[in-house]
């Protein structure tokens, strides 16, 4: 079994890191956090749940960082909404429709999804925007052009001038 551990800015859900393993540990975790905020650019909270993956050494290193930990109620999803709504999008979105057989793959996989998801896919509560904005595309500029995303499991149009 491989585990995902992603890391997720809830202003515009962008994924900020992610990561593929399958052994995970809370060394391990505490390195993804590492990497996911160098250079002193560690947010200030940080909202998880009670896995057993956030060990000592994952909660020493978020300490060190000075971010303070938000840890939500057992057994309640709901109190950590934006990243349960992400890990079934990745689901539905992906992980549904393909067959995945290793770390480098399933990495290379998330990879373009991550890449389609921000470019792309319009969010709701983005006010029909992606997570990465991008200008509307008026009517008269152009014929509209169909461009697969991830293998053609989805696909982006853009208006192309004549």
């Amino acid at each position: 079994m491989l585990y995902v551990l992603v890391i997720l800015s809830h202003h515009r859900r962008q994924v900020v890191h992610f990561n593929v393993t399958a052994h995970p540990t809370a060394h391990w975790t505490g390195q993804q956090i590492i990497e996911a905020f160098p250079f002193d650019l560690a947010p200030k909270y940080l909202i998880r749940d009670r896995d057993g993956i956030y060990g000592k050494q994952f909660r020493k290193r978020v300490k060190s960082m000075g971010i303070e930990e938000i840890l939500t109620a057992p057994r309640s999803p709901w109190q950590n909404a934006y990243v349960e709504r992400m890990i079934g999008s990745i689901r539905r979105d992906c992980l549904d429709h393909v067959v995945v057989f290793n770390e480098r793959q399933l990495k290379r996989i998330l990879a373009s999804y991550f890449g389609y998801y921000h470019r792309w896919r319009t969010h709701l509560s983005l006010k029909m925007d992606s997570p990465s904005s991008r200008p509307a595309q008026l009517p008269g500029s152009g014929h509209v052009i169909q461009f697969p995303e991830l293998g053609g499991l989805h696909h982006h149009y853009e208006r192309i001038a004549a």
